[in-house]
């Protein structure tokens, strides 16, 4: 090894013009840009995903539980339960659960200055976890529950505010519609806060309330619901938790994960891995392809050398090695700077935000970043793993070289 490396370090610095300097720092560039590259793709990615889910998770939790109807719209009005201390202890024994809270839905339609929206009224209980959902109150606060019959606030979003011309603590009116003669009733109601979550599904739908509410207009015990929000500690054990649930529940309950129920959004979210997939492939493809022709390039420019060593008694595997040696330097030396070019860029965006993104279209007003350092450890590891497995098979054509031809190379 300290013959083989001593040659490799002699080759690798030496500091006389040749073409093949101009090849290595292009292998250098290349491997780097590879690198950069794949870093950057998994953490923007990451982030997407995290920051997506985040805000749909906020709203409505991991899992829905509630009464079970065949055929019916999973996004409706809820039949009404009673709260069951059995069901949420069933619950609450699901490793990984970590939340679980009480809400119900009913269809409004608000009034304003001659302007109307249909929309869904989210109710929700005095004990339910704001903290989830105040990150995304641009104006005003939470919902006070002081009233002793029901809270007369609610949480409008950004869009419906805008559409139906109100500011905040406006009063509106609130129509609801029975679904079972049609009757309607209405209320006056005060805009505490306004919110945005730049998920057009849920600003141009939902409005958040009182439970008591709508236990008021339906008509419900004190004690009924819609059903309950599930919040779990990791996302990942959330179809495992569904799964178990949906064997320890009552057959009349069911349970529903928001992947499920929202599958337009996760399914959007999953083409993301498909897409960081391919950029790995190609830019894993570009980095083996400009090292292999970067190696091949040395070796033929080294073709006296190799001649010259085989002369006075070299092993093939000695001469394999000093060229190896030699590529690993230039593979180092471009995962070394694309890891600081990669992370480099990612923690610029991370701390400025320098990229911006249509809320609209992407749900965030900027590309969000999160650095899985493991993730970019093995990157980087099995960059390095890949590349100079992959620079083994060009080496063996020394094997196939004549010391008499390779002395006489011009």
């Amino acid at each position: 090894m300290g013959l083989a490396l001593d040659i490799a370090k002699r080759v690798a610095f030496n500091r006389q013009k040749s073409f093949s300097r101009f090849i290595i720092r292009l292998s250098v560039a290349a491997t780097a840009l590879s690198v950069a590259a794949m870093i950057i793709t998994l953490s923007f990615v990451n982030g997407f995903q995290q920051k997506v889910s985040e805000k749909v998770f906020s709203f409505w939790g991991h899992i829905r539980v509630q009464k079970y109807e065949a055929g019916k719209s999973l996004v409706a009005e809820e039949t009404p339960l009673q709260k069951d201390p059995s069901v949420e202890n069933i619950i609450r024994q699901q490793p990984g659960v970590t939340q679980v809270q009480g809400f119900a839905t009913k269809s409004v339609v608000l009034e304003k200055n001659k302007e109307i929206e249909g929309v869904l009224l989210k109710g929700i209980e005095e004990n339910y976890d704001s903290s989830r959902l105040k990150p995304y109150l641009v104006e005003g606060r939470w919902i006070h529950f002081n009233d002793s019959l029901y809270s007369r606030e609610l949480l409008l979003s950004a869009q419906l505010a805008s559409q139906l011309k109100v500011n905040l603590n406006d009063t509106i009116t609130v129509y609801f519609i029975s679904s079972v003669d049609g009757s309607r009733t209405y209320r006056r109601l005060s805009i505490a806060g306004i919110y945005k979550t730049g998920i057009e599904e849920y600003d141009k739908l939902f409005i958040i309330g009182d439970l008591r509410l709508i236990r008021r207009v339906n008509s419900w015990r004190d004690d009924e619901i819609g059903g309950y929000e599930l919040f779990v500690k990791d996302d990942h054990s959330m179809t495992a938790i569904n799964d178990a649930l949906l064997n320890h529940l009552p057959p009349e309950w069911m349970s529903r994960s928001i992947p499920e129920i929202y599958p337009n959004i996760f399914d959007w979210l999953n083409i993301q891995d498909v897409n960081r997939n391919v950029i790995f492939i190609v830019m894993s493809v570009v980095a083996i392809i400009n090292l292999a022709t970067c190696l091949l390039i040395l070796m033929l420019e080294r073709t006296r050398m190799i001649g010259i060593l085989k002369a006075i008694g070299a092993t093939d595997w000695l001469i394999q090695r000093v060229f190896l040696y030699h590529a690993t330097v230039i593979t180092l030396a471009g995962i070394g700077i694309g890891f600081v070019t990669g992370t480099g860029i990612c923690l610029l965006q991370q701390y400025t935000h320098f990229i911006k993104l249509d809320e609209a279209s992407y749900y965030v007003r900027y590309a969000p970043v999160t650095i899985n350092w493991i993730q970019v450890a093995v990157v980087c590891m099995t960059t390095a793993l890949v590349c100079y497995l992959s620079l083994l098979l060009p080496t063996w054509l020394i094997r196939k070289i004549s010391p008499v031809k390779a002395i006489q190379f011009r």
